[in-house]
């Protein structure tokens, strides 16, 4: 396939024409190739090599009255002019046409990759820094503080007082035992207030005591509620730190032997803007999402002031080891969902799709881990052009595998 300077006006109308219908898009690139029946007079008498539907490039019929597959006229195909039979599979565009059409080339070279690790993350709660609340002994809640989930508490800070029936025969047989001024009783006495869950073993409160949060933080749950009979053992409430705060990272998986336990990392949060953030990676969760094929790298971040909220977003800087990688540039690469390409430029303007395996990426470059050599050129811009019309006219793309000279 050869594209001249006359038919650049057509290719742009038939790459647009592509993103709406393969089909529609392929009977313009056969007409523009003279492989179409307008064009029958402009090839000299040469003999077709075959005829084909542009819609189903794949399929190769002799006779030209024949249908295709989709029912529709075929029609002929000619081989390049000046084509040798050694000549690569590919599209040909000549000097004039590919200046119009912006194609600009860059060479694979070995280069040193930056380490930077640039990823999104949130902030979340230290689920390790978490105090359960519960009820020491059997009793009923008479009073509550005026709490509710979310508040923000210190530790000391009360939460209900409850009244334990149990709590007061043992406090009045402790000063019956007190009056007696035996000390070896009044020290089983106070033994057994310990016992029963009396805090402190105090003999004071006749059966009445306020329950406490032992450290500041929010409150999670919270299921006291005047009235409410507690069993020995029953949560009150779940109060969750603010210390500190884990942030969890998303890393792609393929970049995630760059992540170490210990390294140290830093966030920038839209809420404090020119304000960065250092923390340590204490964790790198052994699961992967299978949505995002992303790792979770949990990090941890002091928490002064109780700023960093959970929920909060963060832009992650991971910072990584250089290495010296294959590269080219990011713009280069075609993602399709099933596989990974590149234009690849050979001699005399011809292009053909080379399969690639793609590593690590940043600073606008991509390491290449297999598929392309040293010092060969691609396309970095209008590759999706040559792509198009490369699969239109059923030109293979060159494997992995392949003979990359």
């Amino acid at each position: 396939m050869t594209i001249t300077s006359g038919r650049k006006s057509q290719l742009a109308a038939a790459f647009a024409v592509v993103a709406l219908t393969a089909g529609v898009g392929g009977y313009f690139l056969a007409a523009s190739d003279g492989s179409g029946p307008n064009r029958a007079s402009s090839n000299g008498g040469r003999k077709p090599l075959y005829y084909f539907d542009p819609m189903v490039p794949q399929e190769h019929y002799s006779n030209p009255d024949t249908l295709s597959s989709m029912g529709m006229k075929t029609v002929p195909k000619y081989a390049d002019p000046g084509a040798g039979a050694a000549q690569p599979p590919g599209v040909t565009v000549e000097p004039a046409a590919a200046q119009s059409l912006g194609i600009r080339l860059a060479t694979a070279t070995r280069g040193t990759l930056t380490g930077a690790l640039d990823v999104t993350g949130s902030i979340d709660f230290n689920q390790r820094y978490v105090a359960i609340i519960e009820a020491r002994a059997a009793g009923f809640v008479s009073r509550v503080y005026n709490r509710a989930p979310g508040d923000v508490i210190r530790a000391g800070a009360p939460i209900a007082d409850m009244m334990v029936p149990e709590w007061g025969g043992a406090q009045a047989e402790y000063e019956a035992v007190r009056r007696t001024g035996d000390r070896a009783l009044i020290a089983a006495a106070r033994q057994r207030l310990r016992l029963i869950g009396i805090p402190g073993g105090s003999p004071h409160g006749h059966g009445m005591t306020t329950v406490r949060s032992p450290i500041s933080g929010v409150i999670q749950t919270l299921d006291a509620r005047v009235g409410v009979t507690l069993a020995a053992g029953q949560t009150l409430a779940q109060v969750n730190g603010l210390g500190t705060v884990w942030l969890n990272a998303a890393v792609p998986e393929v970049r995630a032997a760059e992540v170490k336990v210990g390294q140290t990392a830093t966030a920038d949060l839209a809420g404090f803007p020119g304000e960065r953030f250092t923390g340590r990676v204490i964790a790198v969760l052994p699961t992967a999402q299978a949505d995002s094929r992303t790792l979770t790298v949990r990090i941890e971040l002091a928490n002064r002031g109780g700023r960093l909220r959970p929920g909060m977003f963060a832009t992650v800087h991971l910072g990584g080891t250089p290495q010296l990688a294959l590269l080219v540039p990011s713009e280069a690469v075609i993602r399709t969902g099933k596989r990974t390409l590149v234009m690849l430029a050979g001699g005399k303007g011809r292009f053909r799709p080379a399969e690639v395996r793609t590593g690590r990426e940043a600073g606008g470059q991509t390491e290449i881990i297999a598929g392309l050599a040293d010092g060969e050129k691609v396309v970095a811009s209008g590759q999706f052009l040559l792509d198009s019309e490369a699969s239109l006219t059923g030109v293979a793309a060159r494997p992995i595998s392949g003979d990359t000279k």
